[in-house]
């Protein structure tokens, strides 16, 4: 059963370890708002359509959690995709991806001060040691790399926050599908961008994209909304849903190994230490996805093991809903 849930955050990570380098080639023609804007305006048009055909028009009604989707749908969506795509403005989509991979320790600390759940020391071993792999993978071995950051380094962090934060709250709606709280925090989101965006524009702080432009770009955003805003966020929610907020985020580790993975398919060379890294990366999450499997005795009933989980549920919200 959690195998098979594993598969979920991983295809979300293998999709947006790509998207890097597909949205640093799109920024030549569109600027970042614009870009994140246009991507969920088609996004959200295509989870709303889904979302109607499968659940019906009163699954668009978030009832009494309207505040919590808001506030998730502009943290999680427009505060992490804008800052991710301003920051690939000022660093190379290897360099901005790896702090993607701080997620697992984000998500840790942001429920720890949400829920006063402190971090299971094993878990948080792991994601520091995936964490180091990572390093090792982007820096080569060397330090001096990062100090070059800079004010990407500065919009990463905050993207990273947002992103740990949406993880965190996706885990606390159990009794919703990963469709619908995908879809309403996506249209809460995308209302934020396109209100940024219009007033961006009318400020001058950047230029509504030409047609000739968003033409030109078409290959890069149908990647970016069918894979990365729809497939790997439906996919992030359910695996969020099913193995809880702190072992999802673990495979996040795994971003930036997919980014270099894609540099060297298109004629990077790494270097062995960049290997070593990667195996460090991968060595962690498949240690921490047996360390933390439940341990039952052979006799015991599936359905029970399914339902009294601490690990796969891990929010009482989560469990209340179920």
């Amino acid at each position: 059963m959690r195998s098979r849930a594993a598969a979920y955050p991983l295809i979300a990570v293998l999709g947006w370890g790509v998207m890097f380098p597909v949205l640093a080639s799109a920024l030549h023609r569109v600027d970042p708002l614009n870009l994140t804007t246009a991507r969920y305006l088609l996004a959200a048009l295509v989870l709303v359509a889904i979302l109607l055909l499968r659940e019906g028009a009163d699954a668009l009604r978030p009832g009494a959690r309207t505040a919590e989707v808001v506030v998730l749908g502009v943290v999680g969506f427009a505060g992490f995709n804008v800052l991710t795509n301003l920051a690939l403005e000022h660093a190379a989509p290897q360099q901005v991806s790896l702090f993607v991979a701080t997620t697992p320790v984000i998500t840790q600390l942001v429920r720890w001060a949400r829920d006063g759940v402190r971090p299971k020391p094993l878990l948080l071993g792991l994601s520091l040691v995936a964490l180091l792999g990572v390093g090792l993978v982007i820096t080569r071995g060397s330090l001096a790399g990062l100090g070059q950051f800079g004010v990407g380094g500065l919009m990463m962090i905050g993207a990273v926050l947002g992103w740990g934060i949406y993880t965190h709250g996706a885990s606390r709606f159990g009794g919703w599908s990963p469709l619908r709280f995908t879809t309403l925090t996506a249209l809460a989101g995308t209302a934020a961008m396109l209100a940024a965006s219009i007033a961006a524009d009318a400020v001058g702080w950047q230029h509504a994209p030409a047609a000739a432009d968003l033409v030109a770009v078409t290959p890069q955003l149908a990647y970016a909304v069918i894979v990365g805003a729809v497939i790997a966020v439906l996919a992030w929610n359910t695996g969020v849903q099913r193995l809880g907020a702190a072992n999802a985020a673990l495979f996040m580790n795994l971003v930036p190994v997919t980014t270099f993975a894609v540099q060297i398919a298109r004629g990077y060379r790494p270097e062995p230490v960049e290997l070593v890294g990667a195996a460090v990366t991968i060595a962690a999450l498949v240690a921490a996805n047996l360390a933390n499997r439940p341990r039952t005795r052979a006799s015991s009933l599936p359905a029970a093991s399914a339902v009294t989980d601490p690990i796969a549920v891990t929010d009482r919200e989560a469990v209340s809903a179920r």
